[in-house]
């Protein structure tokens, strides 16, 4: 039977070879707009990839202008969309009170069939967890991720006053020492710390490769400091969840109200799966959407490589164990937004190599899966395919969400620095 772990956790068994990695081409290029680092972290491979990928992108830009494609949206009124250690500590702890003031919201959804939704936070969860075998097939995990998180970063903004926009985090940043990043240090402008040690909690099994378990970090248990030391989790866990000696849901699909603490594991076994060597060799030895689309989910598993996870599924354990380690209720845990928008950064900087040829295309391996129950007839070009989010946002066109900047009607218009 297929499930979520097809695309997570059980990869092929077969024998793969990482794509070799190419020079990064100087760039003299010079921003139009701010542009602000955190001199800690000296620019890696992929952020000068990226660099040099915009003289690209302005002429990608100045194509859509003169044929009238752009729907308003310029390189000058693009939101930016920056790492996390890159903002101010003001900057992280305006956004990590927005994500707290979502928590405080009360739901929309149908409380019948979601008995345990407690917060507009919870919203999205709710739609993840009832969804997730849909938006991990092969048509949607961009696609659809692009439009999930950008919905998560409007209701943020729209509904609690947060004026920037949702960041992303760079792996390698954090690689070598994730508990004392700024991102998870457990200080007031991080998203929280590790959790306390649980013995019990052994890490993340990895079916097919070798080694096959990434190793437990240290942690397991209850969050103790930062901003989400106090989180309470509802939804959830379900029968996929990576957690130990978790309270039961009082529903078997794990919808009804389960209050407890968030529990974390920084680990570095997970996060070393996703330095910025395999993002390049994922960007740069990939000149087809499925050997990008297979590479980024580890498929097949690489050989002689000890952090053989794909950075799909790294950066999915950088830190989760419940909810976020759970594959269905994965988006309880605030570091998950994270995760998906720096994807959806490495997809934009491999679209961006050749956008006439790499905008629309999706892969072609793999079992699509309709967001809802086949209709009267599927459309026989995928990028036709309804996304429809159902409580989250209106329906939109797949090939709407391959596009950042003018897709959905102008709507998408933001870059990454």
């Amino acid at each position: 039977m297929l499930t979520i772990w097809s695309v997570l956790l059980l990869p092929s068994l077969l024998a793969g070879v990482q794509a070799a990695a190419v020079a990064v081409p100087f760039s003299e290029y010079l921003s139009k707009r701010d542009v602000t680092r955190n001199p800690n972290y000296p620019l890696d491979v992929v952020d000068k990839l990226e660099e040099a990928t915009m003289p690209k992108v302005e002429e990608w830009m100045a194509h859509k202008v003169a044929s009238n494609t752009n729907n308003n949206c310029t390189l000058e009124n693009a939101a930016i969309r920056r790492e996390w250690s890159d903002l101010s500590e003001t900057q992280r702890q305006e956004y990590t009170g927005a994500v707290k003031c979502l928590m405080n919201l009360p739901p929309t959804v149908n409380l019948t069939r979601f008995p345990g939704a407690m917060s507009r936070f919870d919203d999205f969860v709710a739609f993840h967890m009832t969804h997730a075998m849909q938006l991990h097939d092969n048509f949607h995990l961009f696609g659809a991720h692009k439009y999930y998180v950008w919905l998560f970063e409007k209701a943020l903004r729209e509904e609690c006053g947060y004026t920037g926009y949702q960041p992303y985090m760079n792996y390698d940043r954090y690689a070598e020492d994730p508990i004392n990043s700024p991102l998870l240090n457990g200080n007031a402008s991080s998203l929280g710390g590790n959790g306390a040690p649980d013995p019990s909690y052994k890490g993340v099994p990895q079916y097919g490769r070798t080694p096959n378990i990434i190793k437990s970090g240290g942690g397991g248990g209850c969050v103790t400091e930062g901003p989400f030391a106090d989180m309470v989790v509802s939804l959830g866990p379900t029968s996929m969840s990576m957690g130990s000696n978790l309270p039961k849901n009082p529903r078997a699909d794990g919808t009804g109200p389960n209050p407890r603490c968030l529990r974390r594991d920084v680990n570095r076994n997970a996060a070393m799966g996703a330095t910025a060597d395999r993002a390049f060799s994922l960007i740069n030895g990939n000149t087809e959407m499925d050997g990008f689309y297979n590479q980024l989910l580890g498929t097949p598993p690489p050989k002689n490589d000890s952090y053989p996870w794909g950075i799909h599924t790294a950066g999915h354990y950088v830190a989760a164990v419940d909810p976020g380690g759970d594959p269905n209720t994965s988006p309880g845990d605030p570091i998950f937004y994270f995760h998906h928008t720096s994807l959806d950064r490495l997809w934009w900087i491999w679209q961006m190599q050749d956008p006439e040829k790499r905008l629309n295309v999706v892969p072609m391996v793999g079992m699509p899966m309709p967001m809802k129950p086949r209709q009267e007839m599927d459309p026989e070009d995928p990028m036709d395919i309804i996304v429809d989010l159902e409580w989250l946002g209106p329906p939109i066109k797949l090939v709407e969400t391959h596009d950042q900047l003018g897709g959905n009607g102008g709507a998408f218009c933001y870059i990454y620095v």
